[in-house]
């Protein structure tokens, strides 16, 4: 089950499918504003089951297909202290049985079925989903509705998947030095809020997780009224409406859930951090700075939006500042890149990161990162700074949007943290709104060292001379 990140590094990419689908006939945009603020029907319908299970549907009647998810208002950085990594560990177990699936069953029934499962944990939300040919929806509704109130678990299964997730962590995090550097400075960004620990959770606390933590998790998160049902395909609302009537609807709410989630908050940072590791394994010498900022969830108006087309000219590709500079006219960096996380429900993240060309120093590339973050909050943006990067943020849309699961995932992940199905389908209309003025005063108020965690990845004497992986920000999903 991989460790990735959320959808294109973690911002949430939402779209309108038709506004796409009129783009798509636009070789080239001069007026890229006008098409992303271009009005289009609702795309998603929403219902409430008498349970309180939110369901939302997404048609696409391209295919006889669907894409059916599950998600649930729990993640790792609602678990109880002491015990981290349960949030992914269950996640592990709810592939074991019922008493109407044998041991180890469900994927093999989907994968019969013609169709693909998985699952996804994050600091926010756990999700499980099936994608299947549309005639065998109720069946795997059915599946899921039996496994969100009946697992059934042994010691024997609980603790040989205690061995495969410690396991996956000494593969994907202790074995990597840019997953290590990522937990470190993740650890020092946060002073008190929960996404300061890793979603795969400290191995130390991992290898004493039980059955009995296990259960006592599922039974007091897993319940309808805690979890959100997203249906993408060739359905209809009438259609989904049935079947998870005839499913879901019949598991009682769970009053224990479904109160807002309060967690301890960060107080404000008084004084930049850094953080320093080496590491045989390294490669070439990389520097990665993280800013805590605001996410869409807790951002003012138009503030998330700002930051988005900041990071795109900062550092979202090579015709950012950053490239330029440090690639491109001073060859100080074998690559750099820079991103706004703003899918949490708390906290975003700004990142920058550079990898060192041969015989630079992470001091200098540092000064000039600094250099050209001191223009832009001094001097700005341009018009053609701001046009290029919504043209590239269109561009993503139209490739992103060609995908089912794609269309799912956004809803899902923006639902399951509070937000609303019209912030999800009018998102293009407020980039369309994002001024020069705005992108300035996100950078003067975001870009403060005070805010930031600055990292360094050092290969020790004798390590090779690879690139090092770019680090990026630790809310990351496990699957």
């Amino acid at each position: 089950m991989n460790l990735t990140h959320f959808v294109r590094g973690g911002r949430p990419a939402f779209v309108r499918l038709s506004l796409l689908l009129s783009a798509l006939a636009l070789p080239m945009l001069s007026a890229p504003h006008a098409v992303l603020a271009a009005k289009s029907a609702t795309l998603a319908t929403e219902f409430k089951l008498d349970n309180g299970m939110d369901v939302v549907v997404i048609p696409d009647t391209r295919a006889p297909v669907v894409t059916h998810m599950v998600w649930y208002r729990i993640g790792a950085a609602d678990e109880t202290p002491g015990v981290s990594g349960i949030a992914h560990f269950l996640e592990h177990l709810m592939f074991k049985s019922t008493d109407k699936i044998p041991m180890g069953e469900f994927s093999k029934i989907v994968s019969r079925l013609g169709g693909q499962d998985n699952a996804f944990t994050g600091h926010d939300a756990t999700a499980y989903f099936q994608r299947v040919a549309k005639e065998r929806l109720p069946t795997v509704m059915s599946m899921e509705a039996d496994r969100m109130v009946n697992l059934r678990l042994t010691e024997k299964e609980v603790l040989t998947e205690r061995d495969v997730i410690l396991e996956e962590r000494r593969s994907r995090i202790d074995n990597n030095p840019s997953a290590l550097l990522d937990e470190q400075m993740n650890a020092v960004l946060h002073q008190s809020h929960p996404y300061k620990i890793p979603v795969i959770g400290w191995e130390h606390e991992m290898a004493k997780l039980s059955p009995g933590d296990a259960m006592a998790f599922y039974k007091r998160n897993y319940a309808p009224n805690n979890a959100i049902l997203i249906v993408a395909g060739d359905v209809t609302p009438d259609e989904v409406r049935k079947l998870a009537d005839e499913t879901y609807g019949k598991i009682p709410a769970n009053p224990a859930v479904g109160a807002p989630r309060v967690r301890p908050m960060d107080p404000p940072s008084r004084a930049a951090r850094r953080v320093k590791l080496e590491d045989p394994r390294a490669g070439r010498p990389s520097i990665t700075r993280y800013y805590e900022v605001p996410s869409y969830v807790t951002a003012k108006p138009g503030e998330a939006e700002a930051m988005e087309i900041l990071m795109k000219i900062a550092g979202g590709g090579s015709t950012s500042r950053l490239y330029k500079r440090l690639v491109v006219e001073k060859g100080m960096a074998a690559s750099v890149s820079a991103d706004y996380s703003g899918s949490p429900m708390d906290y975003g993240t700004l990142s920058i990161s550079a990898v060192s060309a041969d015989g630079q120093s992470l001091e200098a590339i540092e000064a000039e990162i600094d250099a050209v973050i001191t223009e832009i909050k001094d001097k700005g943006v341009s018009d053609g700074d701001l046009e290029r990067a919504k043209n590239g943020f269109l561009a993503d849309y139209i490739y992103e949007s060609d995908n089912q699961m794609n269309m799912a995932r956004r809803y899902g992940w923006n639902l399951v943290v509070g937000r609303t199905l019209e912030q999800v389908e009018t998102w293009p209309d407020q980039i369309a709104k994002v001024t020069a003025e705005q992108v300035k005063a996100a950078a003067n108020t975001f870009l403060d060292p005070k805010r930031s965690v600055t990292g360094t990845l050092v290969p020790t004497a004798d390590a090779g001379a690879t690139a090092a992986a770019p680090v990026m920000p630790a809310n990351q999903m496990l699957r």
